[in-house]
């Protein structure tokens, strides 16, 4: 790990790798929520304002945007 610091400082390596098996209750009900909030919007959503919402733009994809935990 710190080699990795060392030959590239802005490595994310050590951020991604950080995640326990045994988590807390807190962390966990912490990644629940963020699971649930990364959903699509509904079809229902698209039709009600004639297609021009057509994507959530707070969606998180895993390896692009971490959580900072």
């Amino acid at each position: 790990m710190n080699q990795c610091l060392r030959r590239h400082p802005g490595c994310v390596w050590l951020t991604v790798t950080a995640m326990s098996s045994h988590k807390t209750f807190r962390i966990k009900r912490f990644l629940a929520k963020k699971q649930k909030q990364n959903c699509p919007i509904p079809q229902l959503i698209r039709m009600k304002t004639g297609n021009k919402i057509r994507y959530k733009s707070k969606r998180r994809h895993w390896r692009r945007t971490k959580l900072g935990l």
